[in-house]
């Protein structure tokens, strides 16, 4: 008998690449006998057949410690002691998250700190750090508009400023394992004493996979946009989501432009200590220049679809302390282009950090939306 199969399943492992499933679960799975018993002549047969795919069935994905797998098997029962003859053939699924479902996505996101800190062992300032984008949701290819506000209300100037997309991808095994990563990187000058600073850049959405694995509960996947300060050691972290289907963009009212957000986020209590010694400083206003960029070149990843090179300057990147970080989103799920084409797997290989191969269990995952949000009510409350 000849008979055919068609699987959609997941399976998550404690360990790196093991396709020994710690996890399972199971999607669909459906049968059918294309011929019954008989004898095959010579030559070559074609048993044509079909199945109706579940509108509940998950978007392909791959990751180091998992995978939703969807394939066809088809297998030929031979006689008793006889050699059955099996094969598989792997098809993507790709179900795209209109991002025009989700509550207030086109609205800016931001979110403020404040940090007061010590320095010359007598001394002590305030540094808040104020990080907006222009939307909260994003598509392959699209740029993230990011603006940085920094007041540093002390004598000393600030570290460099680092801006990140990080991926988060979350497995359900014996226990939460966390794979967090940063996808790119931009980093800008640091603050002058007494400045107020101001930071506009962008960092390119490189091929990555959608925010939301509908229907697996195995595997989930969120990105975020981190704004930190290097020294003193402060940042902001923004939950975004990336989807298929882009924002429906409304033009912002004055009242709601992003450039007026930061002014009223977050009040700020002044330095004490060095104000009553010093006396007044004023605040002047600056802008910070970018140092580097560090970001995966983006690659075609559809027929006819291609993006634009961003310019990545080599002052810090590829030295020790500034490496130069890799697109490592493990996916192997095809995006494709629209209009009429003829949709084909992304040929790019997975390519993970250097360190990677030394993680069992990578680092704590950022702060949820709701313990973001606790914490920026505590900034303001302490501010008060």
């Amino acid at each position: 008998a000849i008979k055919v199969s068609c699987i959609g399943s997941c399976g998550v492992s404690n360990k790196i690449n093991d396709t020994a499933w710690t996890v399972e679960e199971q999607y669909f799975n459906s049968t059918l006998s294309l011929a019954d018993k008989g004898v095959l002549t010579a030559g070559e047969h074609n048993f044509p057949f079909q199945f109706l795919l579940p509108a509940s069935a998950p978007t392909s994905f791959e990751g180091p410690f998992g995978k939703v797998l969807h394939q066809v098997k088809a297998v030929i029962d031979t006689p008793r002691f006889s050699k059955d003859y099996k094969c598989n053939k792997i098809f993507y699924v790709l179900c795209p998250l209109n991002l025009n479902d989700i509550p207030d996505i086109e609205q800016p996101n931001a979110m403020s700190v404040t940090k007061k800190f010590n320095y010359k062992l007598v001394k002590s300032g305030n540094i808040i750090l104020t990080a907006t984008s222009d939307l909260k949701g994003y598509i392959v290819g699209q740029a993230i508009q990011l603006r940085t506000d920094i007041e540093n209300k002390s004598g000393r100037d600030t570290g460099a400023v680092v801006a990140s997309l990080l991926q988060k991808v979350a497995y359900k095994s014996k226990r939460w394992i966390y794979d967090l990563r940063t996808i790119a990187e931009v980093e800008g000058s640091g603050v002058k004493a007494w400045k107020h600073a101001e930071w506009k850049e962008q960092i390119l959405v490189p091929a990555l996979p959608q925010s939301i694995l509908q229907g697996c509960s195995l595997i989930h996947i969120d990105y975020y946009i981190q704004v930190s300060l290097k020294s003193p050691e402060v940042s902001v972290t923004l939950p975004i989501y990336i989807g298929n289907i882009a924002v429906n963009r409304v033009p912002l009212s004055p009242s709601r432009s992003i450039q007026h957000i930061p002014s009223a986020v977050v009040p700020s209590a002044p330095p004490e200590e060095e104000e009553a010694a010093s006396g007044y400083h004023p605040m002047d206003n600056v802008s910070i220049p970018t140092k580097s960029h560090s970001q995966q070149q983006p690659f075609s990843y559809a027929p006819g679809l291609s993006f634009q090179e961003m310019r990545v300057d080599s002052e810090q990147t590829g030295s020790p302390n500034h490496p130069t970080l890799c697109l490592s989103t493990g996916a192997t799920v095809p995006y494709y282009a629209e209009g009429n084409v003829v949709p084909v797997p992304t040929a790019s290989s997975l390519i993970l950090p250097p360190e990677y191969s030394t993680w069992g269990y990578p680092y704590e995952a950022p702060p949820s939306y709701e313990q973001s949000c606790s914490s920026a009510n505590s900034s303001i409350s302490n501010g008060n």
